[in-house]
């Protein structure tokens, strides 16, 4: 009978797919090369050879694809030469053509990131590049550097340089240090991402790598302290230690240099006939720590002192040690490696008292208390100094304005501000202290204004696109982000980016849900937004904003909290 009559469709077919065959097939030409069975190329390097098959080359590394299908000279001689790569690495990439897979141990890492950026390999030189960003430290992290610049391989470089400005201190301390050429010190010590508790870290690291080589390097001195921010140091620091080294004492241009930073603390009314990098403060913010949620709300909206910690490795929400009392709208600041808490509202009162957390013993103790009662308050951290700025006293909407400075232990009233300001926005930037949004009483606000602690004065900057009251505020990357809040008719998601150096504000992508009484949170180059409330309910949600992405994502939520906390972030040590 033929198949085909009685109107059977000869269109119709069907596909019969192996899904196996590729994964079976490649073990078998590795083993039919390594008998040396019909191979047609053998690659030569130094004083060793390796037979291959053509076809195999071209089809899994694109150098051999460019040279065998291009009509290249190459793609007819029996033995071709390398001479750009090591043996041990062109075995290990010759038999990762055949496998996909490949070992990259500390011996081969380097010659095989060499032969895989030789042969166009990108996915084996870029795991070879997380392979050595996992083993950064202070004193290899410069040499990497200087590797993955000749290769060409940005993402090594820029994540090295992120280790370089984050350890700045330690990385100063080692042989690689010493042994910079001097354009590489200096691209290093000009960077406002330096990552330095003051700026006398800067300027014992260059006064070594001076010394170390000091008869061929001193005369290169004034060249190298005009990349130290020398008015940033202490007027003491200067008269005792920068002033009384013998190499500066005998340079013309290094006294100029001294002179100008004394003038800069002397005559402070003559700062703006010289400002210049040398007088602006370092932004380094990125930090890798645990993120604290002190106090706030339950989902029934009574105030709390339980506090919350984000473990970064674990990734997860555990219990930390109660505050004594309650708060909710708490300012919370991290300085000296701990945590401060600063007023609040404990259910029935507007409170002036501190608590103090040290991660070390792990315990709370009550801090020196506030000149003044303050909920709904903004906190920043800046030089070793936390301001807190505006708030509530259960009367009236605060302009006023302290300072606290742990070392002695004290508090002053420094300039007010413009605004009244309750529910408003502090954050620190650039050596100034940024107020954002909030309300009076009567208005919510768009307008901003910044704190020069050098000057005790406020002065208007570039007001917010929009307005703004428990809103959330951070800096990340040297830029100020404003995150949603509530504007007097909605709750917002939005959120928006200042850029102190074009002095404008633009939109950034929204969150995910809408939070007013939010806390935001710098941490590992990233915003973490932390609970708030919807206009319905208080949030225990948290999401995070990569900037690279311009993207929120969802993370784990707070586990006891339902909104309204204060956070803040203590590096891990």
């Amino acid at each position: 009978m033929d198949l085909l009559e009685n109107g059977a469709d000869d269109e119709k077919y069907v596909i019969f797919k192996q899904d196996d065959l590729f994964s079976e097939s490649f073990p078998l030409m590795k083993e039919i090369r390594r008998q040396g069975n019909l191979c047609d190329v053998t690659l030569k390097v130094e004083d060793q050879s390796f037979s291959a098959h053509r076809i195999v080359l071209a089809a899994t590394i694109p150098y051999f694809y460019a040279m065998f299908t291009h009509n290249m000279a190459e793609s007819r001689i029996k033995e071709i030469t390398m001479k750009e790569i090591e043996p041990e690495a062109l075995e290990s990439l010759i038999n990762f053509a055949y496998s996909g897979q490949v070992r990259i141990d500390s011996s081969n890492v380097q010659g095989l990131m060499v032969g895989a950026s030789f042969l166009q390999l990108n996915k084996v030189r870029n795991a070879c590049a997380d392979f050595l960003i996992e083993r950064f430290s202070p004193h290899n992290v410069l040499g990497i550097r200087t590797f993955a610049d000749s290769l060409g391989c940005i993402p090594l470089v820029n994540a090295a340089d992120k280790y370089i400005h984050h350890y700045f201190s330690k990385v100063s301390l080692s042989d690689e240090f010493l042994n910079l050429g001097f354009d590489e010190l200096i691209e290093i010590i000009r960077k406002d991402e330096l990552n330095v508790p003051t700026e006398e870290n800067i300027f014992e690291a260059a006064m070594r790598w001076v010394k170390f080589d000091e008869e061929k390097r001193a005369p290169m001195l004034p060249q190298v302290l005009s990349k130290v921010r020398l008015p940033l140091l202490s007027p003491q620091y200067l008269a005792d230690r920068v002033a009384t080294e013998d190499l500066i004492r005998t340079s013309h241009q290094c006294r100029d240099l001294l002179d100008e930073a004394k003038d800069f603390h002397l005559m402070p009314e003559r700062r703006g006939l010289i400002q210049s990098f040398r007088t602006r403060a370092r932004c380094c913010d990125y930090i890798i720590g645990h993120i604290y949620a002190v106090g706030g709300l339950t989902k029934n909206g009574e105030s709390v002192s339980t506090v919350e910690i984000y473990d970064p490795i674990t990734k997860e929400w555990r219990m930390g040690e109660q505050m004594s009392m309650l708060r909710s709208r708490v300012g919370v600041a991290v300085t000296g490696g701990k945590l401060y808490a600063f007023g609040g509202f404990n259910g029935s009162e507007r409170l002036s008292t501190v608590e103090v957390y040290d991660p070390k013993t792990k315990k709370w103790c009550q801090g020196r208390t506030m000149l003044c009662k303050r909920s709904a308050v903004g906190v920043a951290a800046l030089d070793g100094h936390v301001y807190v700025c505006g708030g509530y006293d259960g009367v009236t909407s605060l302009s006023t304005v302290e300072c606290y400075c742990p070392k002695t232990d004290t508090w002053k009233t420094v300039a007010p501000m413009m605004k009244y300001r309750s529910a408003g926005g502090v954050a620190p930037l650039g050596g100034f202290v940024y107020a954002l949004g909030g309300h009076d009483g009567l208005s919510i606000f768009d307008s901003v204004e910044r704190y020069d602690p050098a000057e005790d004065v406020w002065v208007k900057v570039k007001p917010m696109l929009n307005r703004r009251c428990r809103l959330g505020v951070a800096t990340l990357n040297g830029k100020l982000y404003a995150c949603g809040g509530y504007d007097g008719n909605s709750f917002l998601r939005s959120v928006e980016m200042y850029d102190p150096n074009t002095d404008t504000w633009k939109l950034v992508a929204p969150m995910n849900v809408k939070r007013s009484r939010v806390a935001l949170a710098a941490n590992m180059g990233k915003l973490w937004a932390i609970g708030g409330y919807d206009g319905e309910s208080n949030l225990s949600t948290v999401e995070v904003y990569d900037p690279e992405a311009n993207q929120w994502t969802f993370v784990a939520s707070m586990c006891a909290h339902g909104g309204g906390v204060g956070a803040g972030v203590i590096p891990i040590q």
